[in-house]
């Protein structure tokens, strides 16, 4: 499945983009108020949430309406760790985080994969994630429909010296440097040959099932890949927002990263960034339009899914001359 000629001006321009975005995070405090790199981390997280989803989403052509219950199996899973042992090393608290959003995905997948495709399949997660959504509210260990509150920034204890991430904007810095190190996995998982066989699975499974490949276990990688990568963005956003309430697990939670994916492009690894970026964007830039701003949000999407079924990239792609391939860039 080797990949089709590519314009080189938008191939060389890719790379450079996401170098100058990630330098522009990079400094955000030194030339922002709280209050923007506040958000910035938040737009962060929801970065790794968006290239989570659309390694199920624009690779596999898998909806899941239940994406949100991984993420929140993250943040709660490590935050509960955190404040039950407050001794325990951070990297432990973020990688059980992982390891419950992991276990999840592996059985919510084995479960709806195996019992619904199509738009049954989109249903069926919707359940699933409504089910976790309402254990979570009604769960006391897990601080019921109030949440959990106050959740600390943890302090990194590398015997010689230690780093208080509590102070400052050090915090904000892990998540520049751990949003990007997933990025590149993700990234790697794309464009490497498990992407490419989900890639050709999506386009012609019956093709691909005839060659020997398994089709529903591969389905099955990208569930679960998809799944612990979006608990680890939860762990990572717990200590940043220092509150989790319950509506991190609810079905509308899940539509954010379908809407990043269709306003920056799901056919483009980077779409669902671009996305997210220009969704907090708009958010932002319309704070202040009270009463008026879901509608210039609400507007300003529908002109570009209108105009742009590609999304961002894609129009920009189809305008440099680009070739397309879904499920490869």
């Amino acid at each position: 499945m080797p990949h089709p000629p590519q314009s080189r001006p938008f191939g060389v321009l890719t790379p450079l983009a996401a170098g100058l975005v990630l330098a522009a995070f990079a400094t955000l405090p030194f030339w922002a108020g709280k209050g923007l790199v506040f958000l910035a981390g938040i737009v962060l997280v929801q970065i790794v949430f968006a290239l989570s989803f659309n390694l199920m989403f624009g690779l596999t052509g898998l909806v899941s309406f239940g994406q949100a219950a991984f993420f929140a199996a993250g943040a709660y899973a490590s935050a509960w760790l955190a404040r039950s042992a407050p001794g325990l090393p951070f990297i432990l608290s973020i990688a059980f985080g992982a390891a419950v959003g992991a276990a999840l995905s592996f059985l919510i997948g084995l479960v709806a994969l195996r019992r619904a495709s199509g738009i049954y399949f989109a249903i069926l997660t919707l359940a699933l994630g409504q089910l976790i959504y309402t254990v979570i509210g009604k769960t006391t260990a897990l601080g019921r429909e109030d949440g959990l509150i106050g959740i600390a920034r943890p302090v990194l204890d590398f015997g010689l010296f230690r780093v208080d991430l509590a102070t400052g904007d050090r915090y904000y810095f892990l998540l520049v440097v751990a949003a990007a190190i997933i990025s590149g996995a993700l990234w790697w998982v794309w464009h490497g040959s498990l992407g490419r066989i989900l890639a050709a699975i999506r386009q012609e499974p019956e093709r691909v099932r005839f060659l020997g490949v398994d089709v529903r276990r591969h389905r099955e990688y990208a569930f679960l890949i998809s799944g612990t990568m979006t608990a680890l963005a939860g762990a990572l956003m717990a200590p940043w927002s220092q509150i989790i309430t319950p509506m991190i697990a609810h079905w509308s939670y899940s539509a954010l990263p379908i809407l990043f994916c269709l306003l920056g492009g799901s056919a483009r690894f980077w779409g669902p960034a671009v996305g997210a970026i220009v969704f907090a964007g708009l958010e932002h830039g319309t704070r202040n339009m009270t009463g008026m701003a879901e509608l210039v949000v609400g507007g300003a999407l529908l002109l570009v899914v209108l105009a742009m079924p590609g999304g961002i990239l894609g129009t920009l792609a189809r305008l440099s001359g680009r070739p397309a391939r879904e499920g490869a860039r």
